[in-house]
C-alpha cells in the first residue's frame, strides 16, 4: 500500500540530462536589449550559453525545450549570437 508521504527517486542514471534552456532565453534577452545596451552582454551571455549546452549535449542531452528544439541548432544560434556581439564590439 503507498501512502501519499512516499517518494520515489529514480536512479541517477535514468535521471533526466540537464537543460539549460534559461540560458538561450538570456541570450535571446540580450540580443533584443543590443538596442539599448553593449553588445558585450551578448558575448557574455552567448558564451555562457554555448559552454553550458556544450556541457549538456556531452552529457547526453539530444532534445531541448529551447524553440530549435535541437541542441546542435542551439549552439549554432548562440555561436552566431557571439560572433555578432563581437562584430558590434568591433564596429
Amino acid at each position: 500500500m503507498t501512502g501519499p508521504d512516499i517518494v520515489y527517486q529514480q536512479p541517477a542514471s535514468q535521471r533526466p540530462s540537464l537543460d539549460p534552456l534559461r540560458y538561450c532565453v538570456m541570450t535571446t534577452v540580450a540580443l533584443l536589449a543590443w538596442l539599448l545596451s553593449p553588445p558585450v552582454m551578448v558575448i557574455a551571455m552567448g558564451g555562457l550559453g554555448f559552454w553550458m549546452y556544450w556541457g549538456a549535449v556531452r552529457g547526453g542531452l539530444r532534445r531541448t525545450r529551447c524553440v530549435l528544439r535541437h541542441p546542435r541548432l542551439v549552439l549554432g544560434y548562440l555561436a552566431a549570437a557571439v560572433v555578432a556581439g563581437i562584430a558590434g564590439l568591433l564596429a
